[in-house]
Protein backbone atom coordinates (compact mmCIF):
# COMPACT_ATOMS: atom_id res chain seq x y z
CA UNK A 1 0.00 0.00 0.00
CA UNK A 2 1.56 3.62 -1.31
CA UNK A 3 0.93 6.65 1.43
CA UNK A 4 -1.97 7.80 -0.32
CA UNK A 5 -3.75 4.81 0.25
CA UNK A 6 -2.78 4.39 4.23
CA UNK A 7 -4.02 7.99 4.68
CA UNK A 8 -7.33 6.68 2.39
CA UNK A 9 -7.55 4.36 4.78
CA UNK A 10 -7.00 6.10 8.18
CA UNK A 11 -9.54 8.38 6.96
CA UNK A 12 -11.92 5.57 6.64
CA UNK A 13 -11.75 4.49 9.60
CA UNK A 14 -12.83 8.40 10.82
CA UNK A 15 -15.46 7.68 8.64
CA UNK A 16 -16.84 4.52 10.21
CA UNK A 17 -15.87 5.60 13.54
CA UNK A 18 -18.45 9.38 13.15
CA UNK A 19 -20.68 7.57 11.90
CA UNK A 20 -20.83 4.85 15.15
CA UNK A 21 -21.07 7.88 17.54
CA UNK A 22 -23.82 9.59 15.50
CA UNK A 23 -26.13 7.36 13.48
CA UNK A 24 -29.88 7.18 14.92
CA UNK A 25 -29.33 9.86 17.46
CA UNK A 26 -31.93 12.47 18.74
CA UNK A 27 -30.89 16.08 18.83
CA UNK A 28 -31.16 15.85 22.57
CA UNK A 29 -28.28 13.06 22.69
CA UNK A 30 -26.62 14.61 19.83
CA UNK A 31 -26.26 18.31 22.12
CA UNK A 32 -26.28 16.41 26.17
CA UNK A 33 -23.65 17.56 27.84
CA UNK A 34 -22.34 15.01 30.43
CA UNK A 35 -21.93 18.12 32.75
CA UNK A 36 -21.85 21.79 32.43
CA UNK A 37 -18.82 22.36 30.82
CA UNK A 38 -18.07 18.92 28.97
CA UNK A 39 -18.52 18.54 24.88
CA UNK A 40 -21.66 17.01 23.49
CA UNK A 41 -21.06 14.77 20.39
CA UNK A 42 -22.38 17.42 18.07
CA UNK A 43 -20.07 19.85 19.57
CA UNK A 44 -17.13 17.00 19.19
CA UNK A 45 -18.40 15.83 15.41
CA UNK A 46 -18.68 19.49 14.33
CA UNK A 47 -15.37 20.86 15.61
CA UNK A 48 -13.50 17.37 14.15
CA UNK A 49 -15.23 18.31 11.12
CA UNK A 50 -14.49 21.93 10.84
CA UNK A 51 -10.96 21.60 11.63
CA UNK A 52 -10.45 18.75 8.38
CA UNK A 53 -12.46 20.77 6.36
CA UNK A 54 -10.35 24.05 7.21
CA UNK A 55 -6.70 22.16 7.08
CA UNK A 56 -7.41 20.17 3.95
CA UNK A 57 -9.04 22.92 1.79
CA UNK A 58 -5.85 25.14 2.63
CA UNK A 59 -3.71 22.31 1.84
CA UNK A 60 -5.60 21.63 -1.48
CA UNK A 61 -5.74 25.38 -2.23
CA UNK A 62 -9.73 25.03 -2.25
CA UNK A 63 -12.25 26.74 -0.36
CA UNK A 64 -13.84 25.30 2.31
CA UNK A 65 -16.87 22.67 1.72
CA UNK A 66 -18.48 24.96 5.05
CA UNK A 67 -18.48 27.75 3.02
CA UNK A 68 -18.96 26.34 -0.50
CA UNK A 69 -21.76 24.28 0.28
CA UNK A 70 -23.22 27.25 2.43
CA UNK A 71 -23.12 24.83 5.98
CA UNK A 72 -22.73 27.86 7.57
CA UNK A 73 -26.28 28.73 6.73
CA UNK A 74 -27.71 25.54 7.38
CA UNK A 75 -26.56 24.88 10.72
CA UNK A 76 -27.07 28.46 11.94
CA UNK A 77 -24.62 28.54 14.72
CA UNK A 78 -24.64 31.70 16.68
CA UNK A 79 -20.81 31.62 15.79
CA UNK A 80 -18.43 33.53 13.64
CA UNK A 81 -18.83 32.10 10.39
CA UNK A 82 -15.32 30.99 10.37
CA UNK A 83 -15.22 29.54 13.94
CA UNK A 84 -14.00 25.81 14.28
CA UNK A 85 -14.11 25.64 17.57
CA UNK A 86 -10.52 25.43 17.90
CA UNK A 87 -10.26 27.16 21.78
CA UNK A 88 -13.52 27.29 22.57
CA UNK A 89 -15.13 28.36 25.75
CA UNK A 90 -17.43 26.06 27.31
CA UNK A 91 -20.82 28.79 26.44
CA UNK A 92 -19.43 28.34 23.02
CA UNK A 93 -19.43 24.86 22.69
CA UNK A 94 -22.71 24.82 24.57
CA UNK A 95 -24.09 27.28 21.61
CA UNK A 96 -22.82 24.09 18.97
CA UNK A 97 -26.45 22.52 18.97
CA UNK A 98 -27.60 20.36 15.88
CA UNK A 99 -31.54 19.72 15.13
CA UNK A 100 -30.48 16.19 13.68
CA UNK A 101 -27.75 13.48 12.85
CA UNK A 102 -28.52 13.88 9.48
CA UNK A 103 -27.55 17.31 9.28
CA UNK A 104 -24.45 16.59 11.37
CA UNK A 105 -23.23 13.51 9.12
CA UNK A 106 -24.24 15.40 5.64
CA UNK A 107 -21.39 17.94 6.64
CA UNK A 108 -18.85 15.44 7.80
CA UNK A 109 -19.66 13.17 4.88
CA UNK A 110 -19.18 15.83 2.13
CA UNK A 111 -16.27 17.28 3.98
CA UNK A 112 -14.96 13.18 3.72
CA UNK A 113 -15.22 12.85 0.46
CA UNK A 114 -13.46 15.99 -0.80
CA UNK A 115 -10.18 14.68 1.77
CA UNK A 116 -10.58 11.52 -0.03
CA UNK A 117 -10.28 13.03 -3.62
CA UNK A 118 -7.00 14.72 -2.65
CA UNK A 119 -5.72 12.47 -0.27
CA UNK A 120 -5.73 9.69 -2.94
CA UNK A 121 -4.44 11.69 -5.63
CA UNK A 122 -1.32 12.47 -3.56
CA UNK A 123 2.39 10.77 -3.73
CA UNK A 124 4.98 10.77 -1.41
CA UNK A 125 6.51 13.56 -3.01
CA UNK A 126 3.53 15.47 -2.52
CA UNK A 127 3.72 14.68 1.49
CA UNK A 128 7.14 16.56 1.93
CA UNK A 129 5.59 19.76 0.69
CA UNK A 130 5.51 22.83 3.40
CA UNK A 131 2.54 23.49 4.22
CA UNK A 132 2.57 26.03 7.22
CA UNK A 133 5.97 27.54 7.41
CA UNK A 134 4.64 29.11 11.16
CA UNK A 135 6.22 26.07 13.08
CA UNK A 136 9.76 25.29 13.78
CA UNK A 137 10.42 23.03 11.67
CA UNK A 138 7.90 23.84 9.20
CA UNK A 139 4.96 21.79 9.17
CA UNK A 140 5.11 19.81 6.17
CA UNK A 141 1.47 18.52 4.08
CA UNK A 142 2.11 14.61 5.81
CA UNK A 143 2.73 15.93 8.95
CA UNK A 144 -0.59 18.38 8.70
CA UNK A 145 -2.44 15.48 7.44
CA UNK A 146 -1.26 12.94 10.35
CA UNK A 147 -2.22 15.35 12.95
CA UNK A 148 -6.20 16.14 11.16
CA UNK A 149 -6.15 12.15 11.61
CA UNK A 150 -5.11 11.97 15.24
CA UNK A 151 -7.25 14.82 16.58
CA UNK A 152 -10.67 13.44 14.76
CA UNK A 153 -9.69 9.68 15.99
CA UNK A 154 -9.59 11.52 19.82
CA UNK A 155 -12.97 13.68 18.77
CA UNK A 156 -14.70 10.62 17.30
CA UNK A 157 -13.75 8.59 20.13
CA UNK A 158 -14.86 11.00 22.83
CA UNK A 159 -18.33 10.91 21.06
CA UNK A 160 -18.46 7.64 21.05
CA UNK A 161 -17.40 7.46 24.73
CA UNK A 162 -20.47 10.19 25.60
CA UNK A 163 -22.83 8.24 23.31
CA UNK A 164 -22.20 5.11 25.95
CA UNK A 165 -22.68 7.40 28.23
CA UNK A 166 -25.82 8.79 27.25
CA UNK A 167 -27.10 5.01 26.54
CA UNK A 168 -26.34 3.72 30.19
CA UNK A 169 -28.52 6.43 32.00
Amino acid sequence: MNSAGILADAFERIHEAVHAAVEDLPPEDLNARLDDDANSIAWLVWHLTRVQDDHVADAAGTEQIWFAQDWASRFELPLEKGSTGYGHSSAQVGSVRVTSAGLLLDYFDAVHARTLDFVRGLDGRALERVVDEAWSPPVTLGVRLVSVIADDLQHAGQAAFVRGALERR
